[in-house]
């Protein structure tokens, strides 16, 4: 699962790329968590790495699809 997180006062985004069996409400409920407060939400992305954003400097948040619903290619529906 990949997650787009923007930074406020920045034009630069986060992007952390979650292992694939990562739960999409658990993800969403921390995010929530941190927003409602004033900390830091932490992510662990594919590779063990940390990253830590703090809760006040987030402006949106968004959750990407499934990779089992990415379309590659020039194919027509």
């Amino acid at each position: 699962m990949d997650i787009r997180i923007g930074i406020v006062q920045s034009m630069k985004e986060l992007e952390v790329e979650l292992p694939e069996d990562a739960n999409r409400e658990k993800v969403m409920k921390q995010v929530e968590a941190a927003l409602g407060g004033e900390s830091v939400l932490w992510l662990t992305d594919r590779k063990g790495r940390r990253v830590g954003v703090p809760a006040a400097r987030i402006a949106y948040v968004e959750f990407g699809t499934p990779a089992s619903e990415r379309v590659v290619g020039f194919g027509t529906s």
